[in-house]
């Protein structure tokens, strides 16, 4: 069902949500009807995975490095191939490519490169310790993905079709680049969607692209000692309720890197924003963030907290999900998941009583990674990591993705890849 407009001070999240809402409605399972954040329904082409068309390339020509040679340098290092697939307001989505890497073609006036319209999403591909290749719970990434698009007027599509041509990159690329002698692996996948439109001014884009690439990336869940997090300066917030906090858009991030740079040359990994006179917690870097603590009096009842999603002020994380359902489900009686506003101040006060017991990050490049110090001001924060260097509970929590991920257990969000030898 899709819903009724809201007031007038709502009117954004409304028709955000109501775009998002219309997709399936729109499509009702055929392809060939798509809606535009602009024009609403229409009998333009919807993006459409039956329709890949496969270029192969030369597999000897570029050979796949170890590890650590490949998060060594300064550049990305990508498989062999990519999809893209153009859109544009008057002929809809095109037939998907899946196709050798390479430079992508852009004019000085794109619309991407003065206005920011641009998305993008994050998941992984694992090798399994069974030999088998997996994603990870891709159809909230690709659902994801829409509500970005939708929130910044770039073209809707179904999440669904996304999540076919995700797999068919990896299906392909798989094999080669995540051999079954690394069991343990992964690669990182990177579909974005961007405004191309060669015109200048300020509007919605009338053409645009979907692109998907796989790469390597550092494993960054386990520094030495932990994450260590500097809150925020004064003068400077990562998002803002009303704002676009919640969708995955590069605008979230290029401004926060001169907080990051700062905090980084004073030895810290990360910011943990801040918001408000409150000073609530929101995010450590661009991670969901988790406390555990003992809540005040004679009973001290564990909870584990996050912040809401309900003010819309955080991204909806896929791992930060994971950890509140696997959490509920299997810590249940233990602790109690909380997810509300708190302050850095509570924490503070936590942590000055001994009841703050343990805090990491989550999310899909930190997976879940313990933190150790927070530094507010002139205050430190020294966050127990009572099991070598994590938490006992972020250590569960962390065991427990990653058995499913890596295929030590077999769960339904564990989606296996068909490969193609």
């Amino acid at each position: 069902m899709i819903p009724q407009k809201g007031s007038a001070e709502d009117l954004t999240s409304t028709a955000v949500e109501q775009k998002i809402a219309e997709q399936p409605a729109l499509s009702n399972g055929h392809p060939n009807f798509h809606s535009n954040g602009a024009n609403g329904a229409s009998t333009l082409p919807g993006l459409d995975a039956s329709k890949l068309i496969i270029t192969r390339a030369d597999p000897t020509v570029r050979p796949v490095p170890d590890e650590a040679t490949a998060c060594s340098g300064t550049e990305t290092i990508c498989t062999d191939h990519m999809i893209t697939c153009s859109w544009s307001i008057s002929t809809g989505w095109s037939a998907p490519e899946l196709k050798p890497y390479g430079p992508l073609t852009l004019m000085p006036t794109a619309s991407v490169l003065h206005y920011a319209t641009e998305c993008f999403e994050g998941l992984k591909a694992y090798r399994g310790y069974d030999g088998r290749l997996r994603l990870f719970r891709p159809d909230l990434n690709a659902k994801r993905m829409l509500m970005s698009t939708l929130r910044i007027s770039l073209p809707g599509f179904d999440p669904a079709e996304l999540e076919k041509l995700i797999l068919a990159l990896v299906a392909v690329d798989g094999p080669k680049w995540l051999p079954r002698s690394r069991p343990g692996s992964f690669l990182y996948l990177r579909p974005a969607v961007i405004g191309t439109q060669p015109q200048l001014g300020v509007q919605a884009p009338k053409e645009a692209l979907l692109f998907v690439t796989a790469s390597f990336m550092a494993r960054l869940d386990a520094p030495s000692g932990g994450m260590r997090l500097h809150t925020n300066p004064d003068d400077m917030i990562r998002a803002w309720v009303g704002g676009f906090g919640y969708a995955k858009v590069g605008a979230n991030y290029g401004p926060s890197l001169l907080a990051t740079n700062a905090a980084r040359e004073r030895g810290f990994g990360q910011i943990l924003w801040l918001y408000g006179p409150e000073g609530y917690c929101t995010e450590a870097g661009a991670s969901n963030f988790f406390v555990v603590w003992r809540t005040k009096g004679p009973e001290g009842r564990l909870q584990l907290v996050t912040a809401p999603l309900d003010d819309k002020l955080i991204l909806d994380g896929v791992t930060r999900r994971s950890v509140v359902e696997l959490a509920r489900e299997k810590l249940a009686g233990e602790l109690e998941v909380v997810e509300r506003k708190y302050t850095i101040d509570e924490v503070i006060e936590a942590n000055k009583e001994g009841r703050l017991v343990e805090a990491f990050a989550a999310g899909t490049a930190y997976f879940i990674c313990p933190v150790s110090q927070i530094r507010h001001r002139d205050y430190d924060v020294h966050i127990p990591m009572v099991k070598g260097e994590s938490g006992q509970y972020t250590s569960k929590i962390k065991g427990w993705i990653s058995d499913i991920m890596y295929g030590n257990v077999q769960h339904p969000w564990g989606v296996v890849v068909d490969e193609q030898q």
